[in-house]
């Protein structure tokens, strides 16, 4: 199973997103996530340091700037969807990837208290 530690530029642009109010509150991830094609575009017109800033999970041994490289995003390139958020407390949580599950609960939380979700 891969190993992954917390992408800490990920995490303080999700708090930019949400002190900003760049987010949205209610989405179908499934829908909205970004695919290959979407992070294909995005990758054309910026760094992969901007790429990374959207993935809170980095994988242990990938190379750098490959995709293989970042795990658990949490918006769609744009913005912050609080579905993302759940589906990245989720996937860790049910993949024991506990530091990226609790970096992602917190930003939930701080997200709903930001958006008056109680």
């Amino acid at each position: 199973m891969a190993k992954y530690e917390v992408n800490d530029a990920a995490v303080r642009r999700a708090r930019e997103l949400i002190a900003s109010k760049q987010y949205v509150l209610d989405s179908d991830w499934g829908s909205v996530q970004p695919r290959a094609d979407a992070e294909n575009t995005f990758l054309g017109r910026h760094s992969w340091a901007d790429y990374s800033a959207w993935h809170l999970g980095l994988t242990d041994g990938a190379a750098e700037e490959t995709k293989a490289r970042y795990a658990f995003v949490y918006g769609d390139l744009r913005r912050l969807h609080r579905t993302g958020l759940i589906a990245c407390v989720y996937r860790a949580s049910e993949w024991r990837h506990k530091d990226i599950e609790l970096a992602a609960h917190d930003l939930l939380q701080e997200l709903d208290a930001k958006a008056g979700i109680k």
